[in-house]
């Protein structure tokens, strides 16, 4: 009997360890981010890995989505909007069709009421892309075009896309929608995978870009986040939407570039989900993952 109460004891706190390091974790598992108090701005970088999710909540609680991460990131998207009290999307945004930003849409169109839904003019023949465009077609919408100047309409902030400012052929990465979102004295800037032809583009073009926060373009690459953009965005924050990689993501000689400009950078494979909470005059953030 004292051998059995030994080994039962021995079995208990060999669980207890392995629960503790994360061996039982369910593999389905997300940190969902907090749920902020309505009245502010407020703009959730969801943690999908290698992608990019963006959520924003107006002060008149009006709600965008920025893509949706993978094909296998849709239904935790769908766990983050549920979460947070998401009952109709006012706008989709499409932003290109790489797999890694609307892999998730089409789970999430189904799933979810949407009012409107933006894309560049660019189409692409993948599974992935088709599942996108029969999401919307199934929800009887049609595909508002995103590029320079067209604004998407809403209460009490301003949300205009700077580009695509041309036509880029079969480069998915160039079409990428940008949109700035200006609310009283802070404004964010989302970049999708706009590279550096894109970002000249809109320096020609004398896009008003200066953000406070910036979503880093490409997950932090090379291709995007040149000098001169830098220089004239001037953000205080650069927001860098990654997961485990092998393309070398976020690049070292970036992630400089933004340190010397000024910007504190955060990461998702860092912090997790990041949450940027505005008044119009601060901007405020909570990760669920680690300090802020």
């Amino acid at each position: 009997m004292k051998n059995k109460s030994i080994l039962s004891l021995i079995f208990f706190l060999i669980i207890t360890v392995l629960s503790s390091s994360g061996a039982f974790a369910h593999p389905g598992r997300i940190d969902l981010p907090k749920n902020q108090a309505s009245g502010t701005l407020q703009v959730y970088y969801f943690d999908v890995g290698q992608g990019d999710s963006t959520l924003i909540r107006t002060p008149e609680n009006q709600y965008i989505l920025i893509d949706a991460g993978n094909n296998n990131q849709g239904n935790n998207v769908v766990k983050y909007l549920n979460h947070l009290g998401v009952n109709t999307l006012d706008a989709v945004v499409a932003t290109h069709p790489d797999a890694d930003h609307i892999g998730g849409l089409d789970d999430v169109i189904k799933s979810i009421n949407v009012k409107s839904v933006y894309a560049p003019k660019v189409s692409h023949t993948t599974d992935t892309y088709k599942d996108f465009l029969l999401a919307v077609k199934n929800k009887g919408l049609t595909i508002k075009q995103a590029k320079k100047d067209v604004t998407i309409p809403l209460m009490g902030v301003t949300a205009t896309f700077l580009a695509p400012v041309n036509e880029y052929g079969s480069d998915l990465n160039k079409w990428s929608a940008v949109l700035r979102l200006g609310y009283k004295n802070n404004s964010f800037l989302f970049t999708g995978d706009a590279d550096i032809k894109s970002e000249t583009d809109m320096l020609i073009n004398k896009s008003i870009l200066k953000a406070d926060v910036l979503k880093v373009g490409s997950h932090g690459s090379i291709s995007s986040s040149s000098k001169k953009f830098i220089d004239a965005v001037k953000p205080r924050y650069a927001i860098i939407s990654v997961g485990k990689n092998s393309y070398g993501h976020p690049n070292a000689g970036i992630l400089s570039r933004l340190k010397d400009a000024g910007a504190a950078v955060m990461r998702t494979d860092q912090k997790g989900t990041i949450t940027a909470i505005s008044n119009g005059s601060t901007i405020t953030f909570t990760t669920t993952k680690g300090a802020k």
